[in-house]
C-alpha cells in the first residue's frame, strides 16, 4: 500500500465520522453555504495578477514539517497581495497538518478563488467545501474512477463550485475529460512516490483541450520556469512549497512575482 492508498483509506473513515457528526441540514445552513463562489477563470486570467495558486500547507508526507510558525490568516492575505490568482488551503488533517478551520479563516479574510485542496472522494466533502466558504474543489483522477469524477463534477456544479481536475498522466487525462470541469492540473508530483518532474507538464499541456483553464502544480521554484509554462500554454500554476519553506512565505511569494517577465 502506497502512501496515496493510506491516504484515501484514512480518509474514507474521516468522511464516516464527519457524517455522523455534523447533517448534510447543518451544512447546508452554514454561514457561506448561499453566497456565490468567485469566478477562478476570472481571476486566473485577470492580467493584473500573476497566475500563481498560492498554497498554504504545513506539512506533508514526503517532506514533513515545512512551516509550522505562521498563521493562515497571514500568509494568505500576503498572497493576495501579492497578486495571487487564487489561494490553495490544505483541509487534510492527518497527513497534511490541516483543518477546516484554515479554510474558513483564509475566507474570513480574502476575497479572492480559495480551492478546497483535500481528496474528495464523496459528495459530502463538496457540501463541506461549500459550507467553508470554498470556490473551487479537487477532483484527483488517481483516486476516483471516470464515474466518479462525473458524479462529483456534476454535483459541485449545481452548487456554483468551479471544479479543478488533477491528472499525473495521460492515461488519466484522457480517461477523465468531460465537460463539467473548469480546469485540468498536471501534477508534476507522483502522489504514489512523491518524486517530482517538471517534465510531465510540458509533456501533457498540447493534450488538454483548449476548452479548459491549463494548471501547472508543483515542482515550481524558478520564475523562469513560470514564463515556460506560460509560453507552453498554461493559464496557472499551483504553488506552496516554495513559498512555505520560507520564513516569510507572503514577502517570499512577492519576490518571486517581481521576476516575472512578461511572455
Amino acid at each position: 500500500m502506497n502512501i496515496l492508498d493510506k491516504i484515501v483509506l484514512r480518509k474514507r473513515e474521516e468522511v464516516a465520522l464527519a457524517k455522523e457528526l455534523v447533517s448534510t441540514k447543518t451544512l447546508e445552513a452554514a454561514l457561506h453555504f448561499n453566497r456565490v463562489p468567485y469566478s477562478f477563470e476570472e481571476f486566473l486570467l485577470d492580467e493584473k495578477r500573476s497566475g500563481i495558486i498560492a498554497e498554504f500547507k504545513r506539512r506533508s508526507p514526503s517532506k514533513g514539517i515545512i512551516n509550522d510558525k505562521v498563521t493562515v490568516e497571514e500568509v494568505t492575505t500576503a498572497y493576495a497581495a501579492a497578486g495571487a490568482s487564487a489561494l490553495s488551503v490544505l483541509t487534510d488533517v492527518d497527513f497534511f497538518g490541516g483543518h477546516t478551520n484554515d479554510l474558513l479563516a483564509a475566507r474570513a479574510v480574502n476575497n479572492i478563488p480559495i480551492l478546497r485542496k483535500d481528496f474528495m472522494i464523496d459528495e459530502y466533502q463538496i457540501l463541506e467545501a461549500k459550507a467553508l466558504g470554498a470556490d473551487i474543489i479537487l477532483l484527483i483522477a488517481a483516486i476516483l474512477t471516470p464515474d466518479e469524477i462525473e458524479d462529483l463534477a456534476v454535483f459541485a456544479k449545481s452548487l456554483g463550485l468551479n471544479v479543478l481536475l488533477e491528472v499525473h498522466n495521460l492515461e488519466e487525462l484522457q480517461r477523465s475529460v468531460i465537460p463539467e470541469l473548469d480546469a485540468i492540473g498536471v501534477n508534476n508530483r507522483n502522489l504514489a512516490d512523491f518524486s517530482v518532474n517538471i517534465q510531465t507538464s510540458f509533456e501533457l499541456v498540447d493534450e488538454i483541450p483548449d476548452d479548459f483553464l491549463k494548471i501547472s502544480e508543483s515542482a515550481i521554484s524558478d520564475p523562469i520556469t513560470i514564463n515556460e509554462l506560460r509560453a507552453a500554454g498554461f493559464d496557472g500554476f499551483l504553488i506552496g512549497e516554495n513559498f512555505m519553506k520560507t520564513q516569510n512565505p507572503g514577502a517570499s511569494m512577492a519576490d518571486f512575482v517581481s521576476q516575472l517577465i512578461s511572455v
